[in-house]
């Protein structure tokens, strides 16, 4: 996005099962022109390596999300992206003066909840989403586990009263239930509709029956 100061979108990737959700989400951010502040939680490196056999790397995090991507290491949409290690506390996100339009955790691990819920705080992916709770701005959670312990729920149900959208990896079967990428486009495109972000990821309902297509 092009603008006199840069106002990206923090994107969270904690160690949830889920690689393809957060994919998609950066794909079609960078394919809108949003500028984008990527932190990736250690034991999201495991998960990503694990569904995709890429190592993602602090020191060529650029090749490895173009893998990722599937673009070209030398793609211009990835001049939009900036990098923080998921333990760097002086990091911009780590501050509320720095200017983000809000965030998006996908996938979001209970751990990552709970640390969020209370503060703690844990790396600058907690650090980051607690510091857009406090100054109210956009904060989406895309939960990928099941099923919820009574203790995760009343957590998110701290963070919705909070003022964070909590939005489980469901997808709807109408957007074209027999494609897997259909079905991980739609929970990725809800969660950019959270964010007020315009998309092409989903097929809108529009109110007709039997209107399902590939």
């Amino acid at each position: 996005m092009s603008s006199e100061q840069r106002r990206p979108w923090v994107v969270g990737i904690s160690g949830a099962s889920g690689t393809p959700y957060a994919v998609a989400a950066i794909g079609a951010l960078l394919d809108g022109g949003e500028d984008v502040d990527l932190v990736v939680s250690r034991a999201a490196r495991l998960t990503i390596l694990d569904e995709t056999g890429i190592s993602f790397r602090d020191s060529h995090w650029r090749d490895d999300l173009a893998a990722l991507l599937g673009w070209k290491e030398s793609d211009s949409r990835l001049d939009a992206v900036r990098y923080w290690t998921a333990g760097d506390f002086a990091a911009g996100p780590s501050s509320g003066s720095y200017p983000v339009r809000g965030m998006l955790v996908v996938p979001a691990t209970a751990a990552a909840v709970a640390g969020i819920s209370i503060g703690l705080s844990k790396d600058l992916l907690q650090r980051a989403a607690s510091v857009n709770l406090k100054e109210r701005r956009p904060l989406v959670l895309v939960v990928r586990e099941t099923p919820l312990s009574s203790s995760t729920l009343e957590q998110l149900l701290t963070l919705s009263r909070e003022g964070a959208v909590i939005l489980p990896a469901s997808p709807g079967f109408y957007a074209g239930g027999q494609s897997v990428q259909r079905l991980v486009d739609f929970v990725a495109g809800k969660a950019l509709d959270a964010l007020g972000v315009s998309h092409a990821l989903l097929r809108r309902w529009d109110g007709r029956l039997g209107e399902r297509r590939e």
